[in-house]
C-alpha cells in the first residue's frame, strides 16, 4: 500500500478511490460535513461547540472514539439538529450523495430514521421528499461531474420507540419513489428486533426487503431475532455473528473452527454482513477480540466463506471513507485488489435492487478493477 501525489490509497499500481464499490450502511446523520453544520446550525441558532469546521470534526471524533455505542451515539444529537428543516434535509442529503460520488461509490444506500426530523415541523411525508430531493439533486451533480451514481433510501425506525409499524408504512409508501429497504437503528442493547415483529409482519406481507442493526452493541440473541422476527436479509454489522464460532485449533495459516447454528445458518445462507471495521473499534463491537483493527474478525469471517462487505457506518463520526476502510483492511490483512473486489461483488450482490440491477453492478464492478 502508498499514498501518491494526489493522497490516495494506491494498491498494486491502482487508485482505490477510484475503483467501483458498493456502499449498504451509511447513515445520512452520520456523514454530514462539518463546515455544513456550522452553517446550517447559525441558521436555526443551535449552539455548536466548536468555531471552525476542522476544530469542530476533531471535537467529533474524539467524542465517538470512546467504546462505547452509548457515547458514540451522542454526537447525533448535533448533526441532527441541523436537519430539522426542508433546506437542510435537502443540502445534507445532496452533500452525502457527492461525498459518495467523490469517494468512488457507483450504488449506495443511504439509511436514516425521519422520526427523528420532525421538531421543525415537518411532516414524516414531507421529510422525507426533502431527503429524496437531495438526493435526486447529487445524483444529477455527480453525473455532470463525469460520475454515474444511484442511491436508495432505507427508510429506518428507532428500536427504543413505538413508531416501527408507522414507519414501515411510510417506507412501503415511497417505493418506487426512492425507498429501497428498512431497517431499524437505536441503542441495540435490551431493544430485540422482536419487539417490532407487527412492523416486520406488515412488511414481509407487502415484500419489502428489510436489513436490521444486529450483532453489534448486542450478541447473538440479537442477530436471532433479526433473522426470525425481522426475517432480515442482512444484518447490520452483525460482527458478534463471530462469537459462534469455536476455533478448535490453530496450525500456522490453518484455523479449524466449529460452527453454531446460527453462525452456520448465516454462512450457508449467504447473508450479508455489513461491517464497518473503524466504526466497530470506536464503539467496542469486536472488545472481546481486541482492541485493534487486526484483531477485528473481519478476516476470520472472510476466510470461513461468510458474505462479507465493507461500510463507513458513519464518515463524520469516524472520519473515514469506504477508500480508507478498504485501505486500512489491505494493511491490517495484506488483502489485494482481487479480495477488495470480493467485497464490492458481494455487496452488490446484497443490494436491495432487482436481479437485472443487481447483475449490472456487478458487471461495473469487474469492469473497474479489471481496469
Amino acid at each position: 500500500m502508498s499514498i501518491d501525489q494526489h493522497g490516495d490509497h494506491v494498491l498494486q499500481g491502482m487508485s482505490i478511490r477510484k475503483l467501483p464499490k458498493v456502499s449498504l450502511h451509511d447513515h445520512l446523520d452520520g456523514g454530514v460535513r462539518p463546515a455544513t453544520i456550522l452553517e446550517l446550525a447559525d441558521q436555526v441558532g443551535l449552539e455548536v461547540p466548536e468555531d471552525t469546521a476542522d476544530d469542530l470534526a476533531d471535537w467529533i471524533a474524539e467524542r465517538s472514539d470512546s467504546g462505547s455505542l452509548v457515547e458514540y451515539l451522542k454526537t447525533f444529537d448535533l448533526t441532527v439538529g441541523v436537519m430539522q428543516t426542508r433546506e437542510g434535509l435537502t443540502r445534507v442529503a445532496r452533500e452525502f450523495v457527492e461525498d459518495l460520488a467523490a469517494d468512488g461509490v457507483i450504488y449506495g444506500e443511504v439509511r436514516w430514521a425521519p422520526e427523528q426530523h420532525l421538531s421543525g415541523g415537518l411532516s414524516l411525508e414531507e421529510v422525507v421528499e426533502a431527503v429524496q430531493d437531495g438526493i435526486e439533486e447529487g445524483e444529477d451533480a455527480a453525473e455532470q461531474a463525469g460520475h454515474d451514481i444511484r442511491v436508495g433510501q432505507l427508510i429506518t425506525a428507532m428500536r427504543h420507540t413505538d413508531r416501527s409499524l408507522e414507519i414501515a408504512r411510510l417506507a412501503v409508501q415511497w417505493r418506487e419513489r426512492g425507498a429501497v429497504g428498512f431497517d431499524i437503528a437505536g441503542p441495540e442493547d435490551g431493544f430485540l428486533p422482536s419487539r417490532h415483529r407487527e412492523a416486520f409482519d406488515y412488511l414481509a406481507s407487502e415484500f419489502f426487503p428489510v436489513t436490521v442493526h444486529a450483532g453489534e452493541a448486542a450478541g447473538l440473541d440479537s442477530i436471532r431475532s433479526a433473522l426470525l422476527d425481522g426475517r432480515a436479509l442482512r444484518l447490520g454489522h452483525g460482527v458478534r455473528i463471530a462469537e459462534d464460532l469455536d476455533v478448535v485449533s490453530r496450525a500456522g495459516d490453518e484455523v479449524l473452527v466449529q460452527f453454531g447454528d446460527l453462525a452456520r445458518w448465516v454462512r450457508d445462507r449467504e447473508i450479508p454482513l455489513e461491517l464497518s471495521p473503524s466504526s466497530n473499534l470506536q464503539t467496542g463491537a469486536i472488545s472481546t477480540w481486541g482492541e485493534e483493527l487486526a484483531d477485528h474478525p473481519f478476516d476470520l469471517l472472510y476466510q470461513l466463506g461468510f458474505s462479507v462487505t465493507v461500510n463507513v457506518d458513519n464518515r463524520t463520526m469516524s472520519r473515514t471513507s469506504l477508500t480508507r476502510e478498504l485501505a486500512l483492511l489491505a494493511d491490517a490483512f495484506e488483502y489485494d485488489l482481487d479480495d477488495l473486489e470480493v467485497f464490492q461483488l458481494n455487496a452488490a450482490a446484497g443490494a436491495f435492487l432487482p436481479v437485472e440491477e443487481r447483475e449490472e453492478l456487478i458487471e461495473l464492478i469487474g469492469e473497474g478493477f479489471d481496469r
